[in-house]
């Protein structure tokens, strides 16, 4: 069976950081704009966000251990994240990219870890290491709509911060990403 085939009775989820409103609705005008405008919609089926742990499957009738088990991985503090402009990772994606963070670097290599021991959750990044960011077009851009919008977005400003004191669960309905279930942090 290939790992990408979801069995009946199993949902798929990930994990992020999903800032709020007005950063929220700036990044999905700017999603809708390239929908607009470069034909590409694939980052319209989430809301914006920066993943924490790449896709997994869970059963569903077992939906109750899974918020326990995050629940247990809400002991951490609050942290500044700032945004600051534009990024690529050419030929297919263009993201808002956030400033250096260390506090984001450890949190997500804490959560990592405990998804891993506690949850026997493997893979949580791309085999190219993290890198944190939040993604306006990237499967369906095509190559010469990407250096098209790339040209307009690279040095485009988007200035923002706010206080990350939670995770998010997302889980896809089929069609899209949902946010789920919110963990707060507890300290």
């Amino acid at each position: 069976m290939l790992d990408s085939v979801v069995k009946p009775a199993e949902s798929r989820y990930f994990l992020a950081i999903i800032p709020p409103d007005p950063i929220q609705s700036e990044a999905q005008k700017i999603k809708v704009q390239f929908r607009d405008d470069f034909n590409s919609k694939g980052a319209l089926r989430s809301p914006a966000h920066i993943t924490l742990h790449m896709p997994f499957q869970w059963k569903e009738k077992k939906e109750d251990k899974l918020f326990s088990l995050l629940v247990q991985a809400t002991n951490e503090e609050k942290f500044h994240l700032s945004f600051d402009g534009f990024g690529a990772f050419p030929p297919r994606t263009i993201f808002i990219k956030n400033k250096m963070s260390q506090d984001l670097m450890y949190f997500q290599e804490r959560l990592a870890r405990y998804a891993k021991r506690n949850m026997n959750l493997f893979n949580a990044t791309h085999n190219r290491g993290y890198h944190p960011h939040m993604t306006v077009a990237f499967r369906d851009l095509k190559k010469d709509k990407f250096f098209e919008a790339w040209a307009e977005f690279e040095d485009k400003p988007f200035d923002h911060e706010f206080e990350v004191n939670s995770f998010w669960l997302l889980k896809h309905d089929g069609k899209r990403w949902n946010a789920y279930r919110e963990f707060q942090f507890s300290e």
